[in-house]
């Protein structure tokens, strides 16, 4: 079973203020392209524009270049008579991309409970991306339970309790400065004895160069493994759009380290444009489960490349 069985219209408003953030007016891919067009013809004065403003929206140079190259091909065989056959064919590049990372979150429900390890760095967004899962999770009628394995900030654990309260889940903590492996299996016990269906823990913001902070991780893995041997099941990694390329860094070392199953990509409504998403789709090829682009509830949902790709390429609504 899917955590995501929202109605089309929840996610048509979600992907429709996603199109504004990103795009406050005109596409920013396609802006103005149409008149670069000579006689309404396809040059590579239209493509090497193209290529220019992926490589500015942190597409990657590796991305771009994989697009760009199907792109020059079909205008050597003729294929793209027109902009409509332009961006039909960008469009196409684009998905081709984000298909194989287009892969949902589902909560193995013979897992009791079903763990949930969300880690990254320092202001990526962990907890709040926590308690917006959360929320998503009882609204499909998860029985959920939290654990707060950040101890080094005392905030971390307030916020996590704040959440909790919000959307009525326990929240399990000890004081600032615990063993968090302790306080993960302390949680573990208590969602079993509970017969909750999902354990979401928190870990502390760490930068992905802090050997002895991701071998902690590493450690959490060891003791969640002890109860169930396929615990965690699944290590959510949250990354911070705004970040560009270091998100992609970060992505390659957590993934060496614990062995990431998903990202969260936050922030994306302050990021340069979204092109991250691709980079990380192409190089790190980790599937995408969730994207935010806000603070409320409502600006979380699960990863839809079509969705993106369309908000990407339409306008939003003006400034």
């Amino acid at each position: 079973m899917t955590t995501d069985q929202e109605s089309n219209t929840q996610s048509s408003g979600f992907f429709s203020r996603l199109r504004n953030k990103l795009n406050r007016g005109t596409a920013w891919l396609t802006r103005d392209v149409v008149n670069l067009l000579p006689g309404g013809k396809i040059d590579s004065s239209v493509l090497d524009e193209l290529e220019a403003r992926l490589i500015t929206a942190d597409v990657g140079v590796e991305a771009t270049q994989r697009i760009l190259d199907g792109l020059r091909k079909k205008v050597v065989r003729s294929e793209l008579k027109d902009f409509d056959a332009l961006l039909a064919a960008l469009r196409a590049a684009l998905l081709e991309i984000l298909a194989p990372v287009n892969r949902q979150m589902k909560i193995d429900t013979s897992k009791r409970p079903y763990v949930i390890l969300v880690v990254g760095v320092n202001g990526a967004g962990k907890t709040t991306t926590i308690g917006k899962l959360a929320k998503r999770l009882l609204d499909d009628k998860f029985k959920v339970l939290l654990a707060a394995g950040d101890t080094f900030r005392a905030a971390a654990v307030e916020q996590l309790q704040v959440w909790g309260e919000r959307n009525g889940v326990p929240v399990i903590a000890q004081a600032t400065g615990a063993d968090p492996a302790a306080v993960i299996y302390d949680a573990w016990q208590s969602a079993q004895a509970r017969g909750m269906d999902v354990l979401i823990a928190d870990t502390a913001g760490r930068l992905h160069t802090q050997s002895n902070l991701m071998e902690e991780l590493k450690k959490i893995r060891r003791v969640l493994s002890r109860n169930d041997a396929s615990a965690p099941h699944e290590v959510l990694l949250v990354l911070d759009a705004s970040q560009g390329q270091n998100a992609l860094q970060q992505a390659r070392l957590f993934n060496e380290a614990v062995g990431v199953t998903g990202v969260v990509m936050t922030k994306l409504d302050g990021t340069a444009k979204g092109g991250i998403v691709f980079a990380l789709a192409d190089q790190a090829k980790l599937p995408i489960r969730y994207i935010g682009i806000g603070e409320s509830v409502e600006d979380f949902a699960a990863f839809n490349a079509e969705n993106y790709v369309d908000a990407l390429l339409k306008s939003g609504e003006p400034a």
